[in-house]
Protein backbone atom coordinates (compact mmCIF):
# COMPACT_ATOMS: atom_id res chain seq x y z
CA UNK A 1 0.00 0.00 0.00
CA UNK A 2 0.88 3.23 -1.08
CA UNK A 3 2.14 6.03 1.72
CA UNK A 4 0.13 9.04 0.94
CA UNK A 5 2.08 12.29 0.55
CA UNK A 6 0.13 16.03 0.96
CA UNK A 7 2.88 18.39 -0.71
CA UNK A 8 2.82 21.92 0.22
CA UNK A 9 5.22 24.34 -1.68
CA UNK A 10 4.52 27.41 -2.74
CA UNK A 11 6.60 27.72 -5.90
CA UNK A 12 4.16 25.84 -9.01
CA UNK A 13 7.95 24.78 -10.35
CA UNK A 14 9.87 23.59 -7.10
CA UNK A 15 5.91 21.83 -6.55
CA UNK A 16 5.94 20.28 -9.71
CA UNK A 17 9.29 18.60 -9.51
CA UNK A 18 8.53 17.28 -6.30
CA UNK A 19 5.40 15.86 -7.24
CA UNK A 20 7.61 13.66 -9.80
CA UNK A 21 10.51 13.21 -8.09
CA UNK A 22 7.75 11.50 -4.90
CA UNK A 23 5.26 9.84 -7.65
CA UNK A 24 8.48 8.24 -8.79
CA UNK A 25 10.05 7.33 -5.89
CA UNK A 26 7.85 3.77 -5.94
CA UNK A 27 5.41 3.15 -2.66
CA UNK A 28 4.66 7.10 -2.41
CA UNK A 29 1.62 8.59 -3.65
CA UNK A 30 0.94 12.36 -3.68
CA UNK A 31 -3.15 12.70 -2.94
CA UNK A 32 -3.23 16.53 -2.45
CA UNK A 33 -0.68 20.00 -3.22
CA UNK A 34 -0.95 23.19 -1.32
CA UNK A 35 0.41 26.00 -2.52
CA UNK A 36 0.41 28.20 0.76
CA UNK A 37 0.06 27.12 4.51
CA UNK A 38 -3.86 27.89 4.78
CA UNK A 39 -4.35 25.33 1.86
CA UNK A 40 -1.94 23.35 3.03
CA UNK A 41 -4.24 22.77 6.59
CA UNK A 42 -7.37 22.27 4.56
CA UNK A 43 -5.78 19.65 2.64
CA UNK A 44 -4.05 17.47 5.61
CA UNK A 45 -7.51 17.37 7.70
CA UNK A 46 -9.55 16.72 4.48
CA UNK A 47 -7.18 13.76 2.95
CA UNK A 48 -5.92 12.65 6.19
CA UNK A 49 -2.54 11.65 4.55
CA UNK A 50 0.17 8.92 6.02
CA UNK A 51 2.59 12.14 5.89
CA UNK A 52 3.22 15.67 5.13
CA UNK A 53 6.13 17.09 3.38
CA UNK A 54 6.18 21.36 3.86
CA UNK A 55 8.09 24.09 3.04
CA UNK A 56 9.10 26.81 5.40
CA UNK A 57 8.19 30.13 3.44
CA UNK A 58 4.56 29.98 1.92
CA UNK A 59 2.23 32.83 1.78
CA UNK A 60 -0.87 33.26 3.86
CA UNK A 61 0.69 30.88 6.09
CA UNK A 62 3.89 29.98 6.57
CA UNK A 63 4.81 25.89 7.43
CA UNK A 64 5.56 26.63 11.23
CA UNK A 65 2.11 27.95 11.85
CA UNK A 66 0.64 25.46 9.32
CA UNK A 67 2.47 22.90 11.32
CA UNK A 68 1.03 24.32 14.44
CA UNK A 69 -2.27 25.04 13.28
CA UNK A 70 -2.43 21.29 12.28
CA UNK A 71 -1.54 19.93 15.96
CA UNK A 72 -3.65 22.55 17.49
CA UNK A 73 -7.09 21.78 15.41
CA UNK A 74 -6.82 18.28 14.44
CA UNK A 75 -10.53 17.54 14.13
CA UNK A 76 -10.11 13.54 13.71
CA UNK A 77 -9.62 10.38 16.31
CA UNK A 78 -6.06 9.75 16.91
CA UNK A 79 -2.74 11.90 16.32
CA UNK A 80 -2.03 14.20 13.33
CA UNK A 81 -0.08 13.07 10.42
CA UNK A 82 3.40 13.33 10.73
CA UNK A 83 5.22 16.79 9.33
CA UNK A 84 8.72 16.82 7.27
CA UNK A 85 9.75 19.86 6.42
CA UNK A 86 11.66 20.57 3.25
CA UNK A 87 13.21 23.68 2.14
CA UNK A 88 16.21 25.60 1.50
CA UNK A 89 16.51 27.38 5.09
CA UNK A 90 18.99 25.60 7.52
CA UNK A 91 19.28 28.87 9.81
CA UNK A 92 18.93 27.63 13.12
CA UNK A 93 15.51 29.78 13.23
CA UNK A 94 13.94 27.86 11.26
CA UNK A 95 15.16 24.40 12.43
CA UNK A 96 13.85 25.02 15.81
CA UNK A 97 10.77 26.90 15.29
CA UNK A 98 9.68 24.03 12.81
CA UNK A 99 10.63 21.12 15.60
CA UNK A 100 8.85 22.97 18.59
CA UNK A 101 6.31 23.27 16.52
CA UNK A 102 5.34 20.05 16.19
CA UNK A 103 7.44 18.85 12.91
CA UNK A 104 8.83 15.53 13.06
CA UNK A 105 12.37 16.43 10.78
CA UNK A 106 13.97 18.82 8.99
CA UNK A 107 15.94 18.06 5.97
CA UNK A 108 17.25 20.27 2.95
CA UNK A 109 16.49 20.75 -1.02
CA UNK A 110 19.69 19.20 -1.99
CA UNK A 111 18.63 15.92 -0.23
CA UNK A 112 18.81 13.35 -3.04
CA UNK A 113 15.38 11.47 -4.14
CA UNK A 114 16.84 8.17 -2.44
CA UNK A 115 17.38 10.32 0.80
CA UNK A 116 13.71 12.21 0.83
CA UNK A 117 11.89 8.96 0.25
CA UNK A 118 14.17 7.07 3.53
CA UNK A 119 12.96 10.09 5.53
CA UNK A 120 9.37 10.24 4.11
CA UNK A 121 8.95 6.90 5.14
CA UNK A 122 10.58 7.16 8.79
CA UNK A 123 8.33 10.14 9.09
CA UNK A 124 5.42 8.24 7.82
CA UNK A 125 6.26 5.48 10.48
CA UNK A 126 6.54 7.38 13.62
CA UNK A 127 10.52 8.45 13.52
CA UNK A 128 12.23 11.96 13.72
CA UNK A 129 14.68 13.21 10.97
CA UNK A 130 17.21 15.25 10.83
CA UNK A 131 19.64 16.02 7.70
CA UNK A 132 23.36 15.77 8.48
CA UNK A 133 23.44 20.02 8.36
CA UNK A 134 21.10 20.18 10.85
CA UNK A 135 21.92 17.92 13.10
CA UNK A 136 25.62 19.81 12.70
CA UNK A 137 24.02 22.79 13.40
CA UNK A 138 22.20 21.70 16.12
CA UNK A 139 25.01 20.34 17.83
CA UNK A 140 27.16 23.38 17.48
CA UNK A 141 24.95 25.75 19.21
CA UNK A 142 24.23 23.43 22.22
CA UNK A 143 28.03 22.04 22.88
CA UNK A 144 30.49 23.49 20.57
CA UNK A 145 30.22 27.22 19.86
CA UNK A 146 29.04 28.85 22.84
CA UNK A 147 28.83 32.24 22.53
CA UNK A 148 28.20 35.85 24.67
CA UNK A 149 24.97 36.00 23.11
CA UNK A 150 23.58 32.51 23.02
CA UNK A 151 24.32 32.19 26.96
CA UNK A 152 25.53 28.40 25.84
CA UNK A 153 28.62 27.43 28.32
CA UNK A 154 31.48 25.76 26.94
CA UNK A 155 30.65 21.71 27.27
CA UNK A 156 27.24 22.06 28.21
CA UNK A 157 24.85 19.47 26.74
CA UNK A 158 21.51 21.32 28.64
CA UNK A 159 19.92 17.97 29.08
CA UNK A 160 21.63 15.93 26.16
CA UNK A 161 22.81 12.49 27.68
CA UNK A 162 25.54 10.84 25.83
CA UNK A 163 23.67 8.58 23.64
CA UNK A 164 21.74 11.24 22.40
CA UNK A 165 24.41 13.20 21.68
CA UNK A 166 26.16 10.60 20.22
CA UNK A 167 23.27 9.61 17.90
CA UNK A 168 23.69 13.33 16.70
CA UNK A 169 26.99 13.59 15.50
CA UNK A 170 26.75 10.25 13.57
CA UNK A 171 23.76 12.07 12.14
CA UNK A 172 25.72 14.63 11.64
CA UNK A 173 28.56 12.86 9.77
CA UNK A 174 26.18 11.44 7.38
CA UNK A 175 25.06 8.17 8.93
CA UNK A 176 21.61 6.22 8.47
CA UNK A 177 19.70 4.96 11.65
CA UNK A 178 20.46 1.47 10.31
CA UNK A 179 24.12 2.33 10.33
CA UNK A 180 23.57 4.25 13.94
CA UNK A 181 21.77 0.88 15.28
CA UNK A 182 25.34 -1.28 13.84
CA UNK A 183 27.81 1.29 15.15
CA UNK A 184 25.74 1.66 18.83
CA UNK A 185 24.63 -2.36 18.97
CA UNK A 186 21.33 -1.41 19.22
CA UNK A 187 17.89 -1.42 17.05
CA UNK A 188 16.87 1.67 14.78
CA UNK A 189 13.54 1.88 16.64
CA UNK A 190 15.97 2.81 19.62
CA UNK A 191 17.84 5.28 17.65
CA UNK A 192 14.46 7.27 16.43
CA UNK A 193 13.58 7.48 20.26
CA UNK A 194 17.04 9.25 20.71
CA UNK A 195 17.24 11.14 17.92
CA UNK A 196 13.69 11.95 19.06
CA UNK A 197 14.21 13.32 22.14
CA UNK A 198 17.88 14.76 21.39
CA UNK A 199 15.93 17.40 19.01
CA UNK A 200 13.45 18.07 21.61
CA UNK A 201 15.79 18.71 24.50
CA UNK A 202 18.40 20.48 21.98
CA UNK A 203 15.97 23.04 20.88
CA UNK A 204 14.52 23.58 24.71
CA UNK A 205 18.13 24.13 25.29
CA UNK A 206 18.54 26.50 22.81
CA UNK A 207 15.38 28.37 23.36
CA UNK A 208 16.55 28.93 27.00
CA UNK A 209 19.67 30.52 25.72
CA UNK A 210 18.31 33.45 25.01
CA UNK A 211 16.90 36.25 22.23
CA UNK A 212 15.65 34.86 19.05
CA UNK A 213 18.91 34.17 16.55
CA UNK A 214 18.30 36.89 13.90
CA UNK A 215 18.55 35.20 10.60
CA UNK A 216 17.89 37.35 7.20
CA UNK A 217 15.77 35.92 4.79
CA UNK A 218 19.10 34.53 2.12
CA UNK A 219 18.48 34.29 -1.87
CA UNK A 220 17.15 31.13 -2.23
CA UNK A 221 17.83 28.32 -5.17
CA UNK A 222 16.00 25.86 -6.10
CA UNK A 223 18.52 22.30 -5.05
CA UNK A 224 20.31 21.33 -7.51
CA UNK A 225 19.17 17.85 -7.22
CA UNK A 226 15.65 18.91 -7.53
CA UNK A 227 15.71 21.44 -10.72
CA UNK A 228 17.74 18.81 -12.43
CA UNK A 229 15.27 15.95 -12.14
CA UNK A 230 12.45 18.54 -12.39
CA UNK A 231 13.62 18.94 -16.20
CA UNK A 232 14.20 23.21 -14.87
CA UNK A 233 17.49 25.05 -14.90
CA UNK A 234 18.64 25.62 -11.20
CA UNK A 235 16.62 28.78 -10.16
CA UNK A 236 17.86 31.96 -8.50
CA UNK A 237 15.13 34.30 -6.64
CA UNK A 238 13.57 34.22 -3.54
CA UNK A 239 14.14 31.81 -1.10
CA UNK A 240 11.31 28.84 -1.22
Amino acid sequence: MAVNVVLAEDQEVVRAGLRLIIDGLGGFRVVAEAADGEQAVTAVFGHRPDVVLMDVQMPVLDGVAAVRRIHEGWPHDGPPPPVLMLTTFDAEEYVLGALRAGAVGYVLKTVPPEGLAAALLTASQGGSVLSPQVARKLIARVTREPTASSGVEPGRTDGLTGKEQEVLSLIAHGLSNAEIATRLGCSESTVKSRVARAADRGCAALLRAGPALRCPRPRGHIGARLGDIAGEPRARGRGT
